[in-house]
């Protein structure tokens, strides 16, 4: 009978220590839950601070017993409060170890918790951690340690698979990092969203592809961009100075003619057909420059000469249109200017004795620049701050010998801001 008394003495203290660490779990878990309803109003802090440390006073009794070490429940719990804590950290050195507790019980949590019952729970006690590797990841990029700060985003973007910012700041850090594949891996996620700023984004993912040296797969993307955001001015331009560097001149050409066959009206189609055709005659240009046979530049300077024909038909059209159309006038005046260029330098290198060629020369020179200079004057009062605007009127008093014109012209080029 002593017998019986005894083991029941025995089974009632091991119930009663069982309980007691059931108890400690249940009070992790309440007061956490209390900290939860506080937090984030100033007046509770206090209260809740009191909260979080007794929750961590008890998960960590609940986790030391053998009995509730391995509960669902207490690593759930144990995650949570730990997670809160890491983000409350503002110290790297102690906040890491809270951060590296919480992601251990975590990882357990989902693993044992088979029936999904602490779901919720580990969620929420997920997004701390990626608050807290978001937070970090911010100080990271800013300091410059674009490696560090794609690994905190990307645990961010991991815990958070469709937020677009989680995205756009791993892709950013990537790039910056010069990780193009991981930076081309997410923005080409980000452009399959709703992203508010996606038109950069295609900008960005090819150049990404352009330093990657996959031209091909920056004018897919650059192409794609321009399809969604017809309107954006530089995903255009990317398209048509990528386009020329592939030898796909003709197709950006062709699907340019295309959208104003469908609307004739459109200025800035005008303005891009007209671009294509002024960077074409400026490919010309440069391969002339760097030609030796006498027969092949000349060759190369007529198809310059007829390119730049082409693109200020475009520029003009774009201008009947809208006469205050900034980038048509300087661009229109540029491409009447530049010929009256080549005509002035040519009269220049002309023996003396051949002076009646040189004053031909030189008159008709001039016959250019004057039909320049209303687009190029037009363009300074348009945006009188514009340095590519200044510049290409003071070109046009050189070439008229108007030396008093071109010397304020360069008194005001002088006086822009350095940054601009």
């Amino acid at each position: 009978m002593k017998i019986k008394l005894l083991m029941a003495g025995l089974l009632g203290l091991v119930s009663a220590t069982a309980f007691a660490q059931k108890g400690e779990l249940n009070t992790a878990k309440e007061e956490y839950e209390k900290y939860s309803g506080l937090r984030g109003q100033p007046a509770m802090a206090s209260m809740a601070g009191k909260s979080l440390t007794t929750a961590k006073e008890s998960i960590d009794k609940a986790s030391a017993n053998e009995k509730t070490a391995t509960l669902p429940l207490t690593y759930a719990v144990k995650g949570s409060i730990y997670s809160a804590l890491a983000i409350q950290d503002t110290v790297p050195t102690t906040s890491l170890p809270l951060f590296t507790t919480a992601e251990e019980a975590l990882k357990k949590a989902k693993e044992v918790d088979t029936k999904g019952e602490n779901k919720k729970m580990i969620d929420e006690a997920y997004l701390n951690l990626a608050q807290y590797q978001l937070t970090k990841g911010v100080k990271e990029y800013s300091s410059g340690k674009y490696d560090l700060a794609y690994k905190s985003f990307d645990f961010y973007r991991t815990v958070l698979p469709e937020d677009t910012n989680a995205i756009y700041y791993t892709g950013l850090a990537a790039a910056n990092g010069k990780n193009y594949p991981a930076a081309i891996s997410n923005y080409s996620k980000l452009v399959t969203t709703k992203y508010s700023k996606n038109a950069g984004v295609y900008l960005d993912l090819s150049s990404l592809y352009l330093a990657s040296k996959d031209t091909a797969g920056a004018l897919k993307t650059v192409s794609e961009g321009v399809s969604k955001y017809p309107a954006n001015s530089e995903l255009r331009k990317r398209e048509i100075e990528i386009s020329l560097q592939t030898g796909k001149e003709k197709e950006v050409t062709d699907k340019i003619q295309a959208a104003l066959a469908n609307d004739p009206k459109n200025k800035t189609l005008y303005y891009y057909a007209g671009l294509t055709y002024s960077q074409t005659a400026d490919n010309y240009a440069r391969e002339a420059g760097a030609t030796k046979d006498a027969a092949a530049k000349a060759k190369l300077a007529a198809s310059k000469a007829e390119a730049y024909v082409k693109a200020g038909e475009m520029y003009k059209k774009a201008l009947e249109i809208d006469p205050n159309y900034f980038e048509a006038n300087l661009n229109y005046g540029y491409v009447i200017l530049n010929p009256a260029i080549d005509a002035y330098n040519a009269a220049n290198k002309l023996p003396a004795n051949k002076q009646k060629e040189y004053d031909a020369a030189i008159a008709k020179a001039k016959a250019q620049f004057e039909q320049a200079k209303p687009y190029l004057v037009k363009a300074v009062e348009l945006q009188p701050k514009s340095i590519d605007a200044l510049q290409n009127l003071r070109t046009y008093y050189l070439g008229v010998k108007d030396d008093a014109n071109a010397s304020k012209l360069k008194a005001q080029i002088d006086a822009l801001p350095a940054n601009q």
